[in-house]
């Protein structure tokens, strides 16, 4: 444990938190807020809202040579950011440094897009070189507008804190020296009485090549740094006021849960919440660490704790309801597969193979069929695959065919108090059959904190509606 003096804070900003000028002065207003109360601060930011879409449009745009396109979103991003710059900062000296910096970024940017446009193909490596570009230009505008605001900051490229191994595009952190690297850095930052104003998303393997943490990745980041620190809490902000009972676009009623236990969150983020990536839980978990889900633009409000064992579930049965869209079912059938040894694991074996996650399983007990999701547009090479992998069994007749189905919509209840009321099953059931929604496939975890049912795209709307009328 490292000796220090007083309580840590980690937060966490995402794009919509550092979208304009306007948003990051809000910023800024929190943490100086939060400095009074928390002597050790550390603060994470995105890149600004749509910056990271813009350079994986570039590099997608290099592979076919459209090195035009690369010139015009380089243009943008360096007006986008020196708008803010100018706007923020006060001092012309660290108005041109800043813009400096950003400059060089925007260059480098530029340079990474003409290799991959002369190589005609852009590798994993490549694309966590440009992707990771947003959140280090932000970074340096954050941490010059605290300092514009008497907040004493130093920006600090994740890089130089976070250790991965070399699975670009969703690498993995190694702790041991991910603890040994972060507190070297950053320990002196904070003992000097500076905020540290850190890169989401992005880190680095042992000899320094850029990687990153897949997308929403910034969420990761803080749990990662929160856990070696130590930190005491890590608070993630965001557009919403915490984690919401639906999505309000889906359910006008929806509302903010005011707590949530991990095992619960952990449910959510997987089956399609965006609050919290799903990768964030397990570093806070492991480290005992407290977890807030709060909102940028409305801080006075409490937003979500996530705890490790909420005190709120017997205030109901069901706590949210989510959605995963833009799935398909897929079916390997046959008479031939009944008590044959090893079909499921060659199945998704294949699966894998394709680069393919499957968030829902389902099998009959007859064992005549293996039934699973996988997004829309990973159709075509999963059922490829599968068909390859099969070809012996498919032409014997063991197995009469590969199918997929039309787009379907996951559906899941979450709540830790299913698994102790009886009859929570039934009246999920009941209620989509009183909203005339048809149950295609229904999958339960052992950990019974969620049901998890596919319906008809079309039917997802009412789907979720109806079982969040079942919310008390």
């Amino acid at each position: 444990m490292v000796s220090r003096n007083g309580k840590t804070l980690v937060m966490k900003f995402g794009g919509t938190s550092v979208a304009d000028p306007g948003a990051f002065n809000q910023v800024c207003r929190i943490v100086k807020g939060a400095r009074e109360e928390w002597p050790r601060l550390v603060v994470i930011t995105s890149a600004m809202t749509g910056v990271t879409d813009l350079l994986l449009k570039c590099a997608e745009q290099a592979v076919i040579g459209q090195t035009g396109f690369c010139l015009e979103a380089a243009s943008k991003l360096r007006t986008q950011h020196f708008a803010v710059a100018t706007e923020l900062l006060d001092d012309p000296a660290r108005i041109a440094q800043v813009k400096q910096e950003i400059g060089h970024l925007v260059t480098d940017l530029t340079n990474l897009c003409q290799a991959i446009a002369v190589l005609g193909e852009s590798t994993p490596r490549a694309l966590d070189s440009v992707s990771s570009m947003g959140e280090r230009m932000s970074v340096r505008l954050l941490a010059a507008a605290l300092e514009a605001q008497g907040v004493p900051a130093q920006f600090v490229e994740a890089s130089q804190l976070i250790v991965t191994d070399h699975q670009f595009q969703s690498a993995h952190p190694i702790m041991d020296h991910t603890i040994e690297r972060a507190r070297s850095v950053l320990e002196p930052v904070i003992a000097s009485g500076r905020v540290p104003v850190v890169t989401g998303f992005l880190a680095a393997t042992a000899d320094g090549v850029t990687t990153t943490l897949g997308r929403g990745g910034s969420d990761y980041s803080a749990g990662i740094l929160g856990a070696v620190l130590p930190a005491d809490e890590v608070w993630i902000w965001t557009d919403v006021d915490g984690v919401m009972t639906a999505d309000p676009r889906l359910v006008p009623a929806a509302c903010t849960i005011p707590e949530l236990s991990f095992r619960e969150i952990a449910e959510l983020a997987y089956y399609g919440a965006k609050v919290v990536h799903p990768k964030t839980i397990r570093p806070v978990i492991e480290a005992g660490i407290g977890l807030r889900v709060c909102n940028t633009f409305n801080p006075s409000h409490p937003g979500t704790r996530l705890v490790r064992e909420s005190a709120a579930n017997n205030h109901g049965t069901i706590k949210a309801v989510t959605a995963i869209k833009g799935q398909s079912l897929i079916t390997v059938e046959g008479r031939g597969m009944l008590g044959v040894v090893g079909v499921a694991a060659r199945t998704f074996s294949a699966v894998a193979a394709t680069g393919t996650s499957v968030p829902l399983i389902t099998q009959a007990s007859s064992e005549q069929s293996i039934c699973f999701a996988v997004p829309v547009s990973s159709v075509p090479s999963v059922v490829s695959s599968l068909e390859d992998a099969f070809a012996p069994e498919l032409q014997r007749g063991d197995i009469d065919r590969v199918i997929s189905t039309s787009e379907v919509t996951i559906i899941t209840a979450v709540g830790a108090g299913m698994r102790t009321t009886p009859g929570v099953a039934g009246r999920i059931f009941t209620a989509l059959g009183e909203h005339g929604v048809n149950i295609i496939a229904i999958a339960q975890g052992s950990s019974e904190v969620s049901i998890s049912l596919v319906v008809d795209a079309a039917d997802a709307e009412a789907g979720v509606q109806a079982i969040h009328g079942l919310i008390e």
